[in-house]
């Protein structure tokens, strides 16, 4: 009570029965730790082992073989007993305060007999209190633990004995955490090789017992009232892949199995289980190494998949000639080819010029040349294709089509006005009267048409005949439709199809006025040769003497200058009628 009081501020001493100070907080915070002192007492592990060598590690520290009495701090903790030759047991404990918890592990044996060759390691320690010690091989972690120093360091009349297969073996001698010896030890078939902790050194020597007494095939674990031997099995394994060689973008199977193994490694994909399968789609060839670890040793089996990364392709047109035909911007003919081309061990693929396509396919293709040019065509046009693959393989083959034809501007229909001499055609001779200057004219705008209707098929020929005002009315409108019939006729006669001539006849009714015709006359860039042509008035007659021509549907009209150059002219232009045999004649 005197302690508790006198953590108290003014606390003063006291007769018995006379202390009146009282400090709860102290009270209570010396009551918590108390409390937590409660919970930090540890607990016991009370363990019983079969067999009575196995050994026990707890959160992967070696605390030694045996039934075994062991101060834990409460809480849980991981517990695994040992024995090589035996399924090693693991499991989680919870250790509490202040109490001790029995546990019972009998492990069970497993795997079978391990045959030769073999030779012994033995391990003496010197002065050294260490003969609890476990000794892992090839390993770090519990998990290759093949016994303790006791039973590995003597051979003069007990055999305590440490039999591994030939080869380099990494050693770690350890207890309570601490690692107390780690280093490779490399032993040979029958030899013995003597091992001092102590001071690191090594001595070999001949091991006739290997052979001579020892059975073929050992067992993993046998120990007797005064020896033990652990005889290790090798460990072993295989790697294979099917199929060996892939197109690149498949798979090929990887399997392997490992025997006697606690960890394996793959390279390229670590860690792996000890035994498995693994489907691999490497870019390029590989090489996979298996790494399979045991208190046996190290193997590692390997296998390649070779990649191939080589891409196949072709490509062709069909037909590979062809013919192009474009009138002004339009373009008449316009053939189509047929691309066909295939590729394989590739995922992408693309055509020159048109771009990204299917790996194999089709395609029908408009074929343009690039010129803009007028005149003939003949142009070779190339299509490529690039094939390749994510594994850096590529092809690169083509097609060409040849291009023949032509470029042509739009066809120019030459419109002049056709004219006739007075009076002319009669109804006695209707295919008199178109002299040999108009017929001439008669026969470029009939080319010019009929090579016009190539760009637009829809074009038409309007002609509309004209009387001059001499005679009555009737008459006149008569005369005009038969002006406008033998134009039409001799259309007709250049080859111009009669549906695309459209006719109107319209007499003396639409004359050109006298200022109109004074306009066309000053304008019209040939003059009269004949310095007697220059009457205004006979020159309005003539003028209206006449028939039009319109290029339907641009409705572009024939140009209506009189023809003073031709050899004819006067003959048109006179205002008496002329005889028939000076029209003949002008043929």
């Amino acid at each position: 009570m005197l302690v508790f009081m006198s953590l108290c501020k003014g606390f003063v001493p006291m007769r018995k029965h006379a202390i009146k100070i009282f400090c709860p907080t102290v009270v209570a915070t010396t009551l918590l730790s108390i409390g937590a002192f409660a919970q930090d007492k540890p607990g016991k592990l009370r363990i019983t082992v079969e067999p009575s060598q196995a050994y026990t590690f707890i959160d992967g520290d070696a605390i030694g073989p045996g039934n075994r009495r062991i101060k834990l701090p409460a809480g849980t903790h991981h517990l695994m007993v040992a024995n090589y030759g035996y399924k090693f047991a693991e499991q989680d404990i919870v250790i509490d305060s202040g109490r001790t918890l029995p546990l019972k592990i009998e492990l069970q044996p497993a795997g079978g007999e391990v045959s030769g060759p073999r030779g012994r390691i033995q391990i003496e320690v010197g002065g050294r209190r260490v003969g609890d010690a476990a000794v892992l091989l090839n390993g770090k972690t519990p998990h290759y633990f093949v016994g303790h120093v006791d039973e590995f360091n003597n051979d003069i009349i007990k055999h305590q004995e440490l039999v591994v297969p030939p080869g380099t073996h990494r050693i770690t001698v350890t207890r309570y955490g601490k690692e107390l010896w780690s280093g490779s030890v490399t032993v040979a078939a029958d030899e013995r090789v003597i091992l001092n902790i102590s001071d690191g050194k090594e001595t070999t020597k001949p091991w006739p017992r290997g052979t001579g007494k020892l059975p073929a095939d050992l067992a993993r674990f046998k120990a007797g009232m005064t020896s033990t031997t652990v005889a290790v099995a090798p460990v072993s394994g295989t790697l294979s892949a099917s199929p060996q060689r892939i197109d690149c973008g498949h798979a090929s199977q990887l399997t392997w199995v490992s025997n006697e193994t606690i960890d394996a490694d793959m390279s390229g994909m670590s860690p792996v289980p000890t035994s498995g399968q693994q489907s691999v789609s490497p870019r390029r060839t590989t090489a996979y190494e298996l790494t399979a670890t045991g208190p046996g040793g190290v193997v590692k089996p390997n296998t390649t998949v070779e990649v191939n990364t080589d891409v196949q392709s072709s490509i062709s047109a069909s037909p590979s000639e062809v013919q192009y035909k474009r009138i002004g911007n339009k373009v008449m003919q316009q053939p189509n080819v047929t691309l066909t081309w295939s590729s394989s061990n590739s995922d992408t693929a693309s055509i020159s010029p048109l771009g990204l396509v299917d790996t194999t396919g089709t395609k029908a293709v408009a074929i343009a040349p690039n010129q803009t040019a007028e005149g003939p065509v003949d142009q070779d046009i190339t299509y490529t294709l690039v094939a390749s693959n994510v594994c850096g393989g590529s092809a690169t083959k083509t097609a060409t089509v040849h291009v023949t034809g032509s470029v042509e501007g739009v066809p120019g229909v030459l419109l002049r006005s056709v004219f006739f001499p007075t009076d002319y055609p009669t109804r006695q001779m209707p295919a008199v009267g178109l002299v040999n200057s108009q017929q001439q004219a008669l026969k470029v705008l009939a080319a010019g048409f009929n090579k016009y209707l190539e760009y637009d098929p829809d074009a038409r020929l309007s002609l509309s005949a004209h009387a001059d005002d001499r005679g009555p009315g009737t008459y006149n409108q008569k005369l005009s439709e038969l002006r406008v019939q033998r134009v039409k006729d001799f259309l007709i006669s250049q080859g111009v199809a009669a549906d695309k001539i459209d006719t109107a006849a319209y007499g003396q009714k639409q004359p050109l006025d006298k200022a109109t015709v004074d306009d066309l006359r000053a304008k019209n860039p040939n003059q009269p040769a004949e310095k007697s042509m220059v009457d205004p008035v006979t020159t309005w007659l003539a003028y209206n003497r006449r028939v039009d021509i319109a290029l339907l549907p641009t409705n572009v009209t024939s140009v209506r200058f009189y023809p003073n150059d031709a050899a004819d002219a006067k003959i048109l232009w006179q205002r008496p009628k002329p005889e028939a045999s000076a029209i003949e004649g002008s043929k």
